[in-house]
């Protein structure tokens, strides 16, 4: 049985009120084994341990030997990627296949692309003066100070490195919360750590969940300078109250209700493709998946039926099947969320295409949270399963006649993460994204990124951007020197 410590100032400890809570298999709910409850003192500790590491020899290195720093917990990681693996499949229960070519590889490279991106030049400006000297004026960037991350559970290793990478990058440090779901990988990070040489109190780990426990006593503890969440937008909403009090900065990416739009003029087989990665790949738990798929009339029949052929060829198993693509939900009460939307679905009048149960899987598996991959049609936009995110592998399709119609039926949402859009006219392409209320537009593609792009949300799905020179604004403050000549 493990068990998942605290990495607090380069050591493992144990939670001082012995406090623990279990860690079971989403795949058979067998015990993984148990964690360690963090309590006000605990993060009280990783706190401190991390304002008085910005002034040890983390705040005495140049950007150069962070980097290099950087570069070398990147490939540790990959030396060691069989145990990330192991780790990340034993709490998520995804497909190895998945987690080997997108969470592991990903997580690692979060650390190369940002110590690369974080490097940007500062601004300058020349000035004239009424002496006619003149002045210069020199942007200058410091860290922010201590960063908390709190990061969630369906891509837990690539999401919290998408926020370490930078922060460290920027010469800050961090206390990262993980979800209490995922803890294997954030735990397993701070060997990496202590084996690259990063010192004591520049990545600290604090394990827990959310009110009155390690997320709480995180987000509203005083020496936190900012605050970058990934969750749910109730969640959001919370830790923005917490970060008010001090004004510190927040970023978020909070919850997405994704369309996907499907012209008639485009690539029927890329589009079914792409709609059934965006729909169920990590059995439907990405912020960025689409649930509702908007399809021109004239091929309506046609897509559907292509995208019930493809469902139907899913394979669920274990992690460890090399055929299985598809795995269990990440708990059995995230299936129970997940199932409820399934049976309301009903009640609001859908036609189940495919799906919509729980699959049999065997007496070994049927403790598990498995759940089946669904399709439904016919409900009308204000059903609570259009409007509603589920985080579950399930999309509605409905037709469309007209691109003003389209555009209109995608931006019908409180949410405004991200779209994908299917059609071979370039014009009506660049069209119709510029149109769309979200963060991230994909054209003839989804899940596609460049870390040097922006990353985030709008309306209800987040605050803030991350991602090359946006998140340099975030994670670091810029100070204008002014020279008099």
């Amino acid at each position: 049985m493990k068990e998942f410590k605290h990495f607090i100032n380069g050591e493992y400890v144990p939670s001082a009120s012995g406090k623990l809570f279990e860690n079971r298999s989403p795949v058979d709910n067998s015990l993984i084994g148990n964690v360690h409850e963090a309590g006000e003192a605990e993060v009280d500790t990783a706190v401190r341990a991390a304002k008085a590491a910005l002034k040890g020899p983390w705040g005495k290195m140049t950007q150069k030997q962070r980097s290099e720093m950087l570069y070398r917990i990147a490939d540790r990681i990959n030396e060691r990627f069989d145990e990330f693996l192991d780790a990340e499949c034993l709490d998520t229960g995804k497909p190895r296949s998945m987690a080997s070519h997108i969470d592991i590889p990903r997580g690692a490279a979060n650390f190369k692309e940002f110590a690369d991106s974080m490097s940007h030049p500062t601004e300058g400006f020349r000035m004239d003066t009424p002496d006619g000297t003149g002045a210069l004026n020199v942007g200058h960037r410091t860290p922010k100070g201590v960063i908390a991350v709190v990061s969630p559970w369906n891509l837990p290793l690539l999401l919290m490195t998408f926020k370490v990478g930078p922060a460290l990058a920027c010469g800050n440090t961090v206390v990262v919360k993980p979800s209490e779901e995922t803890p294997a990988t954030a735990t397993l990070l701070g060997e990496v750590m202590n084996e690259c040489g990063v010192p004591p109190g520049v990545f600290n780990v604090v394990h827990g969940f959310g009110p009155d426990s390690a997320g709480a006593f995180l987000t509203t503890h005083p020496l936190v300078d900012a605050i970058t969440f990934t969750g749910e937008t109730r969640t959001g909403e919370v830790i923005m109250k917490a970060a008010a009090v001090g004004l510190r900065n927040v970023s978020m990416e909070c919850g997405g209700k994704n369309a996907g739009i499907v012209f008639a003029d485009c690539d029927l087989e890329k589009a079914v493709e792409g709609t059934m990665r965006s729909a169920f790949v990590n059995c439907g738990q990405v912020c960025l998946g689409t649930e509702r798929v908007y399809v021109e009339r004239p091929i309506f029949d046609r897509f559907l039926a292509r995208m019930k052929e493809e469902v139907a060829k899913l394979k669920l198993g274990r992690p460890e099947d090399p055929e299985a693509n598809f795995g269990p939900l990440v708990s059995l009460e995230h299936r129970a969320k997940v199932k409820s939307y399934y049976d309301l679905a009903r009640e609001e009048g859908a036609t189940v295409e495919i799906g919509g149960g729980i699959p049999d899987m065997g007496a070994e598996l049927n403790e598990g949270a498995w759940i089946e991959p669904t399709i439904w049609t016919g409900l009308p936009e204000d059903a609570r399963a259009i409007r509603e995110e589920i985080f579950g592998p399930c999309c509605h399709i409905r037709p469309f006649d007209t691109e003003d119609e389209a555009i209109a039926l995608a931006n019908d949402t409180n949410y405004g993460l991200a779209c994908a859009i299917w059609t071979e006219n370039s014009a009506r392409a660049i069209r119709v994204a510029e149109q769309m209320e979200v963060g991230l537009a994909w054209v003839n593609s989804w899940f596609l990124r460049d870390l040097r792009t922006s990353f985030g949300g709008a309306k209800h799905s987040g605050l803030g951007r991350e991602g090359g020179a946006h998140g340099l604004e975030f994670y670091s403050e810029t100070k204008n020197i002014c020279i008099k000549l």
